[in-house]
């Protein structure tokens, strides 16, 4: 989507105010709005609070958004329709053309102990969808042996470009990119961030053996494909529970491949996840892909076997393998 039509979606003031700010959309990662605050935007990783002009200033300088601008870009956002996203709203997100998700938040509507709506929205979080193609090349030779595709755990704190990398990751295998033969990927994008799926059409770029499954709890979804697409990788975003893992394990015994990601600041963070610490001490992944937001998002930080021996290092570059090279 492009500025001008990404800026469309806002109340008509917000959308003055983004037309003239002077910073590179294709750069912009979040736009936040919540009411009586300033507006937000994430660029590159840093923040900016656009005034009235669109000029970069101090958070209490720029523009505060109102309940009126709130509520216009909703009804932008839901092209007057908001009843048609009643289910994705329970969620607290909802996902537009294009792939980009808005979660929202305000006051819950409960209903017998659940969540049955958010009213009113007091907070819009505009999180832009960037497929940003080959950034996965400088990982991709790790991620085989012997012309097999390795288990891959891709670890990363938040906003750090995993699902990015995820993205081109899958993009790669399932066309067949580098020489190899293109595998049949299934993919449970349980959020609609990875395919970035609006009414269940994929909006990125996944490749031509890609079957996803859209809005799908990822320990079902994934028996789910199993059952019906017979995928050869089988591809989520965001392990963690229980339910998510032992999903995993039944992928294993069906001879599937497995790619995921999972939060975490460094290899330490993941084996000392209870359950997910236990699969790191099986060596049941073959590879960890670890990215940093140090320098920049998505900044490969380093790439280490199923054992901790590190394979490739940022500022060292390939490893030998040797004993000496064992990180953990």
């Amino acid at each position: 989507m492009k500025k001008e039509e990404l800026i469309r979606l806002f109340s008509g003031r917000v959308r003055r105010i983004l037309e003239r700010v002077d910073l590179d959309f294709s750069q912009v990662h979040e736009i936040r709005m919540r009411t009586g605050a300033p507006l937000q935007m994430i660029c590159r990783g840093k923040e900016f609070f656009p005034d009235e002009r669109g000029r970069a200033s101090r958070a209490e300088k720029g523009a505060f958004i109102t309940e009126r601008d709130l509520r216009e870009t909703m009804e932008y956002i839901g092209n007057y329709s908001l009843y048609a996203y009643e289910d994705e709203i329970r969620q607290g997100y909802l996902t537009i053309q294009g792939g980009h998700r808005v979660g929202i938040a305000g006051k819950a509507v409960i209903e017998d102990g659940k969540v049955r709506g958010i009213s009113p929205i007091s907070c819009i979080n505009l999180r832009i969808s960037h497929s940003v193609e080959g950034c996965a090349d400088p990982v991709m030779p790790y991620l085989w042996e012997k012309e097999e595709f390795c288990h891959t755990l891709i670890v990363s704190a938040p906003r750090c470009g995993k699902t990015t990398l995820l993205r081109d990751v899958i993009r790669q295998i399932s066309d067949g990119a580098g020489g190899r033969r293109g595998l049949t990927v299934g993919v449970v994008d349980e959020r609609s961030e990875i395919a970035g799926a609006c009414r269940g059409v994929a909006q990125n770029r996944m490749g031509i053996r890609t079957d996803v499954l859209d809005g799908c709890p990822k320990a079902e979804g994934m028996m789910m494909l199993i059952r019906s697409m017979s995928p050869e990788v089988v591809a989520v975003d965001e392990i963690g529970t229980a339910e998510d893992l032992r999903a995993l394990e039944s992928v294993l015994n069906c001879g599937c491949r497995i790619l995921a990601t999972v939060h975490g600041n460094s290899m330490e963070d993941v084996r000392q996840k209870p359950l997910l610490g236990d699969l790191v001490e099986r060596h049941v992944f073959q590879r960890y892909i670890l990215l940093s937001g140090k320098e920049s998002p998505g900044t490969l930080q380093a790439v280490f076997d199923g054992r901790g021996t590190r394979l490739y290092q940022k500022g060292v570059g390939p490893c030998c393998g040797a004993a000496r090279c064992v990180s953990w």
